[in-house]
């Protein structure tokens, strides 16, 4: 007789399966599938329960995403390019939930970016990702404005478009969490996505995401093999949950290596190299990404990051339970409030 099975859990008791959701209907081979595999692992390694996730579309193949992971957290599917708005209402309705909004770059970067905007300069709280193809391709293959300038496509003709560099826009309407990834770069994808989920405050994630069908020439930078020829990581990502913090003791020169345990035993080498991105000079970050665009790099990675910026909802006075928690003995004034109040207009 065979041992039963035993089904992994995490700590919150759920399985991976918890936190999967409906068979995907997008191209075989499409990096949204990748970026929506991602987040299943995340949330179940974080031991987020998917109840206490709310998650935000517009319109677009990125905007069916929601409906592959996280089939039992709450959702809602609006408008194109106007996930920003009623994104931010939903998190002034219950700021117990935590926020994910799928967006691409159609949705984002032409008929949502005022929106977008916005939503980046009040340091809403929420993971904002952008499942970036250069591309519409619901709509059979147009040119989105993201797309490179001179790329080609069969039924579109050569794009005369200087493109819109989504973390550049980030970072000028002063985001707080501003990264880059490639759908092909699972580890990194998946890193980035830990880090975003822990941030406080509004995180912008660009990912590149190729579109099979539309746009993965090889000489196309949102292409699987540009992307892979071209990726410039700007740091090792990992993510490491707030625990005990570890320190290494005495001096750590530049240039050397150190050895260093962590909390499940194991060590790790460190080099500290000589020269450091620092992603919190946000002036850096500006310029590094201009360089990147003059030398055609693909640079990924945590490109800037403030943690002491207050979220928009911290901005107002609040009830402490939720606004659409509230119930009607909260809401409604008791008669004797209510008798007094007419004896003063009398």
């Amino acid at each position: 007789m065979s041992a039963p099975t035993t089904i992994q859990t995490n700590k919150a008791g759920l399985t991976k399966n918890d936190y999967r959701g409906l068979p995907s209907t997008l191209c075989q081979g499409c990096g949204h599938n990748s970026i929506a595999n991602q987040i299943i692992t995340v949330c179940y390694d974080l031991n987020i329960v998917p109840e206490e996730i709310i998650k935000f579309s517009g319109i677009g193949c990125s905007s069916k995403s929601p409906a592959y992971f996280l089939n039992r957290s709450f959702g809602f599917n609006g408008l194109h390019g106007r996930m920003s708005s009623f994104a931010t209402g939903a998190m002034f309705s219950d700021t117990s939930l935590r926020s994910i909004g799928i967006s691409g770059d159609g949705d984002t970067a032409s008929i949502g970016m005022g929106g977008f905007k916005h939503l980046v300069r009040r340091n809403a709280p929420i993971v904002y990702i952008v499942e970036n193809n250069g591309v519409y391709g619901l709509t059979k293959g147009q040119f989105s404005a993201t797309a490179e300038k001179g790329l080609n496509l069969k039924h579109q003709g050569i794009n005369q478009y200087m493109p819109v560099d989504i973390c550049l826009e980030a970072l000028a309407s002063n985001a707080t969490f501003v990264a880059r990834s490639f759908a092909g770069d699972a580890k990194q994808v998946k890193e980035l996505l830990k880090a975003a989920l822990s941030h406080h405050g509004v995180a912008v994630l660009d990912i590149i995401s190729p579109c099979v069908t539309f746009n993965n020439q090889d000489n196309a930078t949102h292409s699987y093999t540009w992307g892979k020829d071209h990726e410039a990581p700007l740091q090792d990502i990992s993510f490491i949950p707030a625990l005990d913090e570890i320190e290494i003791l005495g001096e750590f020169e530049e240039g050397t290596v150190r050895e260093v345990s962590m909390h499940d035993g194991s060590t790790i080498l460190l080099k500290k190299l000589e020269k450091d991105y620092d992603p919190t000079n946000r002036a850096n970050a500006f310029q590094m990404l201009e360089s990147a665009q003059q030398k055609d790099w693909l640079v990924t990675g945590l490109l800037y990051i403030d943690e002491s910026k207050p979220t928009l909802t911290e901005a107002y006075n609040l009830v402490e339970t939720p606004l659409n928690r509230l119930q009607d003995s909260d809401l409604r004034p008791a008669p004797e409030t209510m008798d007094k109040i007419n004896a003063m207009m009398f």
